[in-house]
């Protein structure tokens, strides 16, 4: 095989199965949920508990794999690696792509959304990278010693393992959702007036003397009595406007919308996020009623928003102690919100001006005097995460260069 091509082909696999990985990987509840959509598609529900395992697992994979190939370490056990993961996930796009029982598959996680016919082409060409890079790698000799390879290639795992480490005990350090610091709940849910709408083209089925004949809406024939009314079929043409946010609904118990109470708030309003009653924790459960307590001293608004329904939602007050307003809304929904069990958002007129997972949320919350310093606060830290990130990547860049120049030398 000539070595430009693998080179080629072990580099394009580098950079996907790593970027894969990392955006996954900031987010493994997200990778869950996908898994969840998965397993309900095709009837596995009994895996369903295993999702942030098998998250956790792939996005490790992922990651250490396109690192491997990167740096040049363990080439013959990346090779076999990338070739497994495109021999697997090829056919199942395929599949998707034929039956499309979820919309996204969610391969780039929330970072990039591709149709599942876009996701299996670009699998196809992939594949072929990856066995290009399998059939060589007998060809693959090892460039550095047993101990340095050894020692480069653990590095190379505590580096896959972080990011996943880090999404499931914190909020993501990468915000790819709507629901983001900074976010006004209002403007993202609205449609603006000017908006471009969905365009429809409307089939019309007419019978004449036995025979059914296709019609618009410009040429059907409705001062003709001799042709008779068969059916009628509408197909989308063109996609309006869809808000960056168009499930946002919440309720009480007892069926009342609570929607445009959040929207259009005045003020402070704390968001405590539920998405499931199950992973709720004695320990989450006395930050919240710390938070519940100081809120009512303050006189500030508190809504918790839950997926809870009956027993779980009695439980709330009864078994975690939880006294504020419950607002049930969709699940989906609040798993979008926030990827912890709970979370927390702070309100400043329908603007989010914070957001944490419950282990992250400040003992100063609701000491804030002025909320647009206190939103520049949060903003700057997370610059401050990617600042980190920008450089633990440049670090690795430096080491690759560095790297490819002692071979050289050789």
């Amino acid at each position: 095989m000539n070595k430009k091509i693998t080179l080629l082909a072990r580099y394009l696999l580098a950079i996907v199965f790593i970027f894969s990985g990392f955006v996954k990987g900031v987010d493994p509840w997200g990778t869950a949920y996908k898994l969840h959509d998965y397993f309900l598609a095709f009837h596995l529900d009994f895996l369903d508990n295993l999702s942030l395992v098998f998250s956790f697992i792939l996005c490790v994979a992922e990651l250490y794999i396109g690192l491997l190939l990167l740096f040049g370490v363990k080439l013959r056990l990346a090779a076999w690696g990338a070739f497994l993961f495109m021999l697997v996930f090829t056919p199942l796009t395929l599949i998707l792509a034929l039956t499309n029982p979820i919309s996204d598959c969610g391969c780039f996680g929330d970072a990039i959304k591709l149709s599942n016919w876009g996701t299996f082409i670009k699998n196809i060409f992939f594949f072929i990278a990856a066995a290009i890079l399998f059939a060589s790698r007998k060809s693959i000799t090892p460039k550095f010693s047993v101990l340095k390879e050894f020692a480069v290639a653990i590095l190379l795992l505590a580096i896959s393992v972080l990011p996943s480490i880090h999404g499931i005990r914190h909020q993501p350090l990468i915000d790819f959702r709507p629901f983001h610091v900074g976010a006004n709940l209002l403007d993202y849910t609205t449609v603006p007036d000017d908006a471009p709408q969905d365009v429809y083209k409307t089939i019309l089925y007419y019978e004449k003397d036995g025979v059914v004949k296709e019609f618009d809406e410009s040429n059907y024939p409705w001062n003709d009595s001799t042709w008779t009314f068969v059916d009628s079929k509408s197909y989308l043409v063109q996609k309006g406007y869809t808000p960056l946010i168009n499930n946002f609904v919440v309720y009480s118990e007892d069926g009342h919308n609570y929607t445009d109470s959040i929207l259009y708030s005045d003020g402070y309003l704390l968001l405590p996020v539920i998405p499931y009653t199950k992973y709720l924790t004695k320990e989450a459960d006395v930050v919240f009623n710390k938070i519940n307590k100081k809120a009512f001293e303050k006189g500030i608004k508190i809504f918790g928003l839950v997926s809870a329904s009956g027993k779980d939602l009695l439980d709330l007050e009864q078994k975690h102690r939880l006294f504020f307003p419950m607002l049930q809304a969709d699940e989906v929904m609040l798993k979008t919100i926030v990827r912890s069990q709970p979370g927390l958002l702070l309100l400043y007129n329908g603007t989010i001006i914070g957001k944490w997972h419950w282990r992250d949320i400040p003992k100063d919350l609701l000491d804030v005097k002025n909320p647009h310093a206190y939103l520049i606060k949060t903003l700057k830290k997370s610059n401050e995460n990617y600042q980190v990130l920008a450089i633990s990547i440049s670090l690795l860049l430096l080491l690759l260069l560095i790297n490819v120049n002692t071979k050289n030398r050789r």
